[in-house]
């Protein structure tokens, strides 16, 4: 365990609205350090504790806010990436090994959401998000099948990478979007009429997108249109991100966390010393920013509240 405020952590105001995101004295803050690659953080609100993966090491890890504990939430976690809380309060994750969506249940059992569409086993579902009418949005890039380091080198079944719907009733899986490279991280606004989605296919691409695209919800809440790119990465890549309740963007990069009005503008930085993969907001008020950090969990008070994954309609 390591608690400090280390060095390279810090604000960087881009635009003086920023600062009023921002408690004065308040610092990041490094929780702990010991993973290959942090990734997909969710908070449970009723145990005050924080669920992330660890994608390399296979493994799920718990951050305890009661007593400050990090211990290893589950070995053997099908090289999980992103994770969410669903209405009941249930864990939700993204599964690179197992090539798909599961849930944990109060019991502890897990029961596979989706691992297939059309019939083909889906790449490796990377990131989600849980609307409020129960319905769970995933991304579906290949990471987890490209190499043997976050999950296991496989052959690519589905036509390309794309965006998946689970419907709340039916449980069917459907195709919502067809035009990414890599999506990516994957999250609603406040009101949930729009839906940011990111692509990193330069990762796979030179000159490939590195942004953060802007999508319509339709009037149904299950399809999407007008999709336009929201903003574009300065630093590195943008991974995974959540929204605040005034709309405000707040996303991993390559140097730290990057947080952009909903006009897009880019306001200004959480600075971390290492690349950061994605964040969640957490704590009893919601205006904690828990950071993934490559190696480490940081965390950062901040003036402002997160959108609460647990969605009520």
């Amino acid at each position: 365990m390591f608690h400090g405020v280390p060095e390279g952590t810090g604000f960087e105001v881009i635009d003086k609205r920023f600062g009023s995101c921002l408690v004065g004295h308040v610092r990041v803050e490094r929780l702990w350090t010991g993973c290959r690659w942090a990734e997909g953080p969710a908070w449970f609100p009723a145990g005050r504790y924080l669920v992330w993966s660890d994608i390399p090491n296979n493994r799920m890890m718990r951050y305890d806010e009661t007593d400050g504990s990090v211990s290893v939430f589950r070995a053997g976690s099908h090289y999980s990436n992103g994770n969410s809380v669903d209405r009941q309060g249930r864990l939700v994750t993204c599964e690179h090994h197992g090539r798909r969506v599961s849930r944990t249940e109060h019991d502890g059992t897990i029961t596979v959401l989706a691992d297939r569409y059309n019939g083909k086993k889906l790449n490796s579902p990377n990131d989600l998000a849980v609307k409020s009418d129960g319905s769970i949005w995933f991304t579906d890039p290949s990471y987890g099948i490209d190499l043997d380091y976050e999950g296991e080198r496989q052959p690519r079944e589905q036509d390309g990478c794309h965006v998946y719907r689970i419907d709340p009733g039916t449980k069917v899986v459907s195709r919502v979007a067809s035009d990414f490279e890599r999506p990516n991280g994957i999250a609603f606004s406040p009101d949930e009429k729009h839906l940011y989605i990111a692509d990193t296919g330069v990762t796979h691409r030179e000159n490939g997108p590195k942004h953060i695209r802007r999508l319509d919800v339709g009037a149904d809440g299950k399809s999407l249109s007008n999709s336009m790119i929201f903003a574009t990465c300065t630093a590195g890549l943008f991974d995974g991100f959540r929204l605040d309740t005034d709309g405000r963007v707040w996303t991993s990069a390559g140097d730290g966390v990057h947080c952009y009005l909903p006009d897009g503008t880019l306001i200004g930085k959480v600075k971390i010393p290492e690349l950061v993969a994605n964040v969640a907001w957490g704590g009893t008020k919601l205006n904690r920013l828990f950071i993934c950090g490559t190696t480490s969990l940081y965390s950062v008070y901040l003036a402002v509240n997160g959108v609460p994954q647990i969605r009520k309609l």
